[in-house]
């Protein structure tokens, strides 16, 4: 396996810390505060003061003798914080270093779960003190990192503290407490909080501003499988196509977490591709993202009068009607207009774009690039930027000048209207909130989709939440103007989606398998938005589907009430494999036990998964399925399918009778091709009780070779 660079992780860090209240003064402008720091834990009180020196130490150049100068009072045994004599400058530094996150308060939470065995590692403005009774385990690691990059390689943090924000994000979405006013300047203003609120954290820092390497993040995995976590959420994955599943780090390592019952939920990726999801295996719940019906506006009016509509985060605006050109129009000597189209760096000439409005071309879909474009217009003394997304993403960006993103058809529009005249003007005014966007969800544009490349027979993704234009907590230190929450887009958003209904599942039913909960949450999901309409993929309402959201978009509701589920346990993972062709050896080399390939499926096809992918029809082949029954105890349930184009589908035995609750059912599905083609297509079978209804997408294609016998 090699040590390679993954995206950024879902770490985080929360510090609960806060200046309160001043005492008195003093001659040199210092005070007496209290820094309140939360809950107190089960560390040795002597080390509590210790490290409260420490914190001191940091404000006074490092001087222990200093610190104890300042130093009144260590609290810690009701409760944790100190009170010493600060200066102003100390305040503002004290609270900065130590960012207060409501989303993590552990206020009315009982004690640690007695069963956990996690710690909370102190490492560069981070205490072992710094966890509570909602952050209940911290660690880091950097054993790869500095052995590919070298020990001398600088960090930010070296310890369990977030510089970046995404963990703090991708934490606070899945079991964030609830905050009243959670907003990101304004915008999305409103109570908010994560999937499971009440359910524990604990944080395991892989990643670094330089990426993240496999021998780091496999310590993670068994440092979280040693200390008892149930469910591991991991915003994060390789590049397409993705490599063998003994080959790469996080299909091994959730290997063995599925085996000890840890259920890992992943994201799918950013490409947006047909065919570049990655977190191909079957153990883990791999993540697409959709929108919510929520949107970010910004009113864009041209001189024409036409008022048009793009996506923003920025609350600037231009006061007036302004000259509005094109990127090509304001080319440089040293570019052409079509390169100048894109607003590339140093592309503008700095007096055709002063005090304009730019219309500039995009095709990269990450918000760092889209916020530089703004930097960029801003530098050339433009004062303003519409950007034409053709990428169709939506991601709603905080730009640094007055700006909007638009569609490609919208964009046309307005280059069409900067032609017909001699002097065309705009006005762009700030972004607004709108709710209830109709229709709801689409499936993300830039959400990796299948086919999956390393086993077709397994439809990845296997399911959609929300992931575009997400508000959760932010790190303060990582953006200008020290947000306390922010709004972002990725699967790493919608993944933590997941992890929370995950987290709310597995606390109704706690003695479920980690495969039990995925199918709960795969078979209860939606393909309909808000319109009662199939799902489609971007604003021009192409139609999503399989390969776009895996089974759907998530139901909470429903997962916690699935009727039937879809089990499998660590032996047929091991029959999964053997069906791929992995011989015993090489399955021991990973498995590190005497599997067989005893009981090995005929074709992956026949794991017991919640989707059914048929990837290579040549006239006719049976899979099966085997449904066990958590729902009442006496229950029917029918058979309904509606087959993929140019299939037959025959469902043996049609009906379920249920008898108790656990009992297990075995059934067939036969597929037989009636009309040839030469691509995939998708159907539905579902079970359904009149109160419950139980569906598994159906994805074949017919192989090629099966086209003679129509000749």
């Amino acid at each position: 396996m090699s040590s390679s660079s993954y995206a950024r992780s879902s770490t985080f860090l929360y510090l609960i810390l806060a200046v309160l209240i001043a005492k008195s003064s003093f001659c040199f402008s210092a005070k007496v505060y209290v820094v309140y720091m939360g809950s107190i834990t089960d560390q040795d009180s002597d080390d509590i003061v210790k490290e409260n020196h420490q914190i001191l130490a940091s404000l006074h150049s490092g001087s222990i003798e200093q610190a104890q100068a300042s130093h009144i009072y260590s609290y810690r045994h009701g409760f944790r914080g100190f009170a010493a004599m600060l200066t102003d400058e100390q305040v503002s530094e004290v609270s900065r270093i130590w960012p207060e996150s409501p989303s993590f308060r552990d206020t009315d939470l009982p004690p640690v779960p007695p069963g956990w065995k996690g710690k909370c590692q102190p490492g560069e403005e981070f205490n072992a003190s710094s966890c509570n009774r909602k952050l209940i385990g911290a660690r880091y690691y950097t054993s790869g990192l500095q052995a590919e990059e070298g020990s001398g390689k600088d960090v930010s943090f070296k310890s369990p503290r977030d510089s970046i924000g995404h963990g703090t994000h991708t934490a606070s979405t899945a079991a964030g407490r609830y905050v009243e006013n959670m907003n990101f300047d304004g915008l999305a203003a409103g109570g908010g909080r994560g999937g499971a609120p009440l359910a524990r954290i604990a944080v395991y820092k892989t990643c670094w501003e330089s990426g993240c390497y496999d021998v780091d993040l496999l310590a993670a995995f068994d440092d979280a499988i040693r200390d008892g976590v149930h469910i591991i959420s991991l915003s994060v994955g390789g590049a397409s196509p993705q490599a063998d599943y003994f080959q790469d780090a996080i299909s091994l390592a959730s290997f063995h977490a599925a085996r000890k019952g840890v259920l890992v939920v992943a994201s799918a990726g950013n490409e947006g591709n047909p065919s570049s999801a990655t977190n191909l295996a079957p153990w883990i719940v791999t993540v697409g993202a959709s929108s919510i019906d929520r949107e970010f506006s910004s009113d864009i009016v041209l001189g024409n009068g036409v008022n048009v509509t793009g996506t923003s985060l920025s609350l600037l605006q231009t006061n007036a009607s302004t000259t509005i050109i094109s990127g090509a129009d304001a080319f440089s000597g040293d570019f052409t207009p079509y390169q100048s189209s894109y607003c590339l760096d140093s592309s503008l000439n700095a007096t055709k774009a002063k005090d304009k409005i730019l219309v500039c071309r995009h095709v990269e879909r990450s918000t760092k690039s889209k916020i530089e474009k703004s930097k960029i217009v801003q530098k050339a003394g433009g004062a303003g930027l519409i950007l034409i997304d053709e990428t169709k993403a939506g991601i709603a960006v905080p730009f640094v000048i007055p700006g909007a993103t638009v569609t490609n058809k919208t964009g046309e529009e307005i280059l069409s209207y900067i032609k017909s005249t001699s002097k065309p003007t705009s006005r762009i005014f700030g972004a607004k909130t709108v709710l209830g966007t109709q229709p709801a969800p689409r499936a993300a544009t830039f959400s990796s989709k299948g086919p999956n490349t390393l086993t077709p027979e397994i439809l990845k993704p296997d399911i959609t939440a929300p992931g575009l234009n997400i508000l959760a907590a932010w790190s303060p230190v990582a953006s200008p103007g020290n947000p306390k929450f922010t709004i972002i887009s990725g699967t790493s958003m919608s993944c933590p989606h997941v992890t929370g209904i995950s987290a709310l599942v597995k606390a109704v039913h706690p003695s479920w398998s980690p495969s039990a909960i995925k199918s709960a949450i795969m078979t209860t999901a939606t393909i309909l938005d808000n319109h009662q309409e199939p799902i489609t993929v971007d604003s021009d309402g192409a139609r999503a589907n399989a390969f776009d959201y895996g089974s759907g978009l998530v139901n909470p509701t429903k997962a916690l009430d699935p009727g039937l589920v879809y089990d499998s346990q660590p032996e047929d993972f091991v029959a999964f494999l053997c069906s791929l062709g992995y011989d015993e050896k090489s399955l021991r080399l990973v498995t590190r036990d005497n599997s067989t390939c005893d009981r090995a499926f005929k074709t992956p096809s026949d794991l017991n998964y919640p989707s059914i992918t048929v990837p290579n029809l040549k006239d006719n082949i049976s899979v099966t399925r085997v449904v066990t029954n958590v729902g009442a105890a006496t229950s029917t349930y029918e058979v309904e399918v509606v087959p993929p184009a140019g299939v037959n589908v025959t469902v043996v035995p049609n009906r379920l009778v249920f008898t108790k609750v656990g009992q297990k059912i075995k059934f067939t599905v036969k597929f037989k091709v009636v009309t040839p083609s030469n691509d995939y297509s998708f159907g539905l079978l579902s079970w359904k009780n009149g109160k419950v209804q139980v569906n598994s997408p159906l994805v074949v294609r017919v192989a090629p070779t099966s086209f003679g016998s129509f000749r």
